[in-house]
């Protein structure tokens, strides 16, 4: 696979506060990206410096090779769907589009067509008086067609419903097998995009606390749950990420692979093995390192 996107020591200063910390990860061509994390972790303004809406304080990021910044050839390759997105007042979901198709090379005005109508847009409203969900409608039906190299997604399901969300999700794997491009996907909605995404980056204060392949994350945790006694001597020297006690029983999430015999000897042993969804993981990851940080941050003051 070959690298879109190449960041290296990126760090964005807002006054006293670091949006983010040093972050370093590339993106490949041809594969559909997770950047999740809770909010003001560090994603939007991550996004915002690659599609060339924002400046880094330190760093570098190259896309297709070359800075973004002022740099037609880099910026009409991508498209950049954002919840904050600002149209003229007197705009309408049309116009939105027109302006769409002058823009992308690759826009596809049969899937935008077919996109209104499977998200009943009305077209001739000011996108002013839509609703949130209709004004997320306009942002994945551009994300879409645009059919760019590179689309960022950031949280595009704002206001829609089940239904609505799952007609988004059904369309991009749809249109995606048939044109393949790099697509990053920011999202808090873990479980519902977990079968979406290829590759998991996870940031949090930042910072990049994962960036595997998805598959291979999904088998980095496991919790057993059984007798509290029994529970904890089997976790005794492993990376414990969680642990919950009611009673006598307790339930332990540990980090690390599991073999089949030693999955084996758990069950021998009485205990109940559980599996971890990519949203637990990820949660569970980023308490830890929430805890991490705040020990580390004691331990200065002490000194």
């Amino acid at each position: 696979m070959t690298a879109v996107i190449e960041v290296q020591n990126l760090t964005k200063r807002y006054k006293d506060t670091e949006a983010l910390a040093g972050v370093s990860l590339s993106i490949q061509r041809g594969a559909i990206y997770g950047l999740l994390g809770r909010n003001g972790a560090g994603k939007t303004t991550l996004m915002s410096i690659l599609t060339a809406q924002n400046f880094a304080t330190s760093g570098e990021a190259r896309v297709f090779g070359e800075s973004p910044y002022e740099n037609p050839r880099v910026l009409s390759r991508m498209c950049f769907v954002r919840e904050s997105q600002k149209y003229p007042d007197d705009a309408t979901a049309r116009h939105a589009f027109a302006a769409a198709r002058l823009f992308f090379a690759n826009w596809d005005q049969a899937l935008a067509d077919r996109l209104i109508e499977d998200f009943q847009l009305p077209m001739k409203q000011t996108i002013k008086k839509l609703s949130r969900g209709q004004l997320s409608a306009v942002g994945v039906i551009i994300g879409l067609a645009s059919r760019a190299e590179v689309t960022f997604f950031d949280e595009p399901y704002l206001g829609l419903d089940a239904v609505a969300r799952q007609i988004f999700y059904d369309r991009l794997i749809e249109d995606y097998a048939e044109h393949p491009r790099t697509i990053i996907l920011s999202s808090h909605l873990i479980d519902e995009v977990a079968n979406l995404i290829e590759r998991v980056i996870v940031i949090d204060k930042g910072r990049i606390l994962l960036d595997e392949e998805t598959d291979a994350v999904r088998d980095r945790a496991v919790t057993v749950v059984g007798d509290a006694a029994k529970v904890d001597a089997w976790a005794e020297g492993r990376e414990v990420l969680h642990r919950d006690e009611l009673g006598h029983v307790a339930s332990v999430t540990v980090l690390g692979h599991l073999t089949a015999e030693e999955r084996a000897e758990v069950a021998a042993s009485g205990l109940d093995l559980a599996p971890v969804s990519l949203q637990q993981l990820i949660v569970r990851l980023t308490q830890k390192a929430g805890a991490s940080s705040e020990s580390a941050a004691d331990t200065q003051e002490v000194r």
